[in-house]
């Protein structure tokens, strides 16, 4: 079974409009509930929230793992499906992964969820 491609949230305002302007095609409602799906977990909001509130809106996966109170292999799981899905943007530099927020990839998301 071919799996279904997930279109980086910051691409999908590109791809659809908001949804109560017309009807979402079935391949756009698979991808959107994916991205939304991201977000749809308290650890990964919670990171979102601590990467973007972070000095200089990056943070190491070293800065997360103690004020979430989760393990670093989950830490890093959660940020990988951010990642993923467009949410999130990562650079290595030595041994350690720095976050940061893709610029607009909320506002994109909230923007199809709108009723205007």
């Amino acid at each position: 079974m071919p799996v279904a491609q997930l279109i980086p949230v910051r691409d999908l305002q590109s791809c659809c409009a908001p949804l109560t302007r017309e009807a979402i095609s079935p391949q756009n409602a698979e991808s959107l509930a994916r991205s939304l799906k991201a977000l749809a977990d308290p650890a990964r909001l919670r990171l979102l929230s601590m990467v973007a509130a972070h000095e200089d809106g990056e943070a190491c996966v070293c800065d997360l793992t103690d004020p979430l109170g989760l393990s670093q292999p989950t830490v890093s799981h959660h940020l990988k499906v951010l990642v993923d899905a467009g949410y999130l943007t990562v650079s290595k530099r030595g041994t350690w992964h720095y976050y940061r927020l893709v610029s607009g990839a909320l506002d994109s998301a909230a923007t199809l969820l709108t009723t205007v």
